[in-house]
């Protein structure tokens, strides 16, 4: 492992700032590229600006053990074609308490087969609907990562007809499985005052489609 290296755009100790890994101390690993251009993304000029550098694992292992520090793989899309055997070379090579990886899931049902199976893995899917194509894209892959244990469903809420459209079916899907537990909703918003501003609707949200609640605290307080 001392001399493999993965191409990042950033590495750096932080926290996990979504979803049910919230508050636990990550190392970010984000990767450049992503398949969608999405117009609220926190991460875009990071990602148009940033030049990629190569990185060692084994560095990335030591600070693992020297932080007791999980891995957060992120983006950018981790399974984008030029990303996802890196991503791979993370999940499996790395030794870590936890591991957390972002995706919009374009290929993630080929990530998630490809990640060892014995190490502490959760997928989150965040699914990014803002079109009848998009909503339609959304069911089928949701049908299909529904049946992996280990994939997280977090959606950033807006209220519109195809979120809601969304939202109603996966709350009726879930119903009565242990699958209910692995979905959360978070305000929409790039700025910690478009946040708080939202996140009343996003509770509203939570509490009507029996979903969990995340705030977005790397904006909130700016540690990301």
């Amino acid at each position: 492992m001392s001399e493999k290296t993965v191409k990042l755009i950033e590495n750096f100790v932080s926290w996990q700032g979504e979803g049910p890994d919230s508050g636990r101390t990550m190392i970010i690993l984000r990767f450049k590229t992503c398949n969608l251009k999405c117009a609220w993304c926190d991460t875009a000029v990071k990602m148009r600006v940033s030049a990629e550098a190569p990185y060692l694992l084994s560095d990335i292992q030591e600070t693992i053990d020297e932080r007791r520090a999980g891995i957060l793989v992120t983006g950018g899309e981790p399974t984008v074609g030029r990303h996802i055997d890196d991503a791979v070379s993370l999940l499996t090579d790395l030794d870590y308490p936890i591991a957390n990886v972002e995706s919009n899931g374009y290929q993630l049902e080929e990530l998630v087969n490809r990640s060892p199976k014995s190490k502490n893995i959760h997928f989150m899917y965040s699914p990014k609907i803002f079109n009848t194509n998009n909503l339609r894209k959304a069911y089928e892959k949701t049908e299909s990562l529904l049946e992996f244990d280990d994939v997280y469903f977090k959606i950033v809420w807006e209220n519109n007809d195809f979120l809601n459209s969304y939202c109603k079916w996966l709350s009726d899907k879930v119903q009565g499985r242990r699958s209910a537990e692995r979905i959360w909703l978070m305000p929409e918003g790039v700025t910690r005052v478009d946040l708080i501003k939202n996140a009343g609707e996003a509770f509203d949200a939570c509490e009507r489609f029996k979903f969990n609640y995340s705030s977005r605290s790397h904006i909130i307080f700016g540690f990301v």
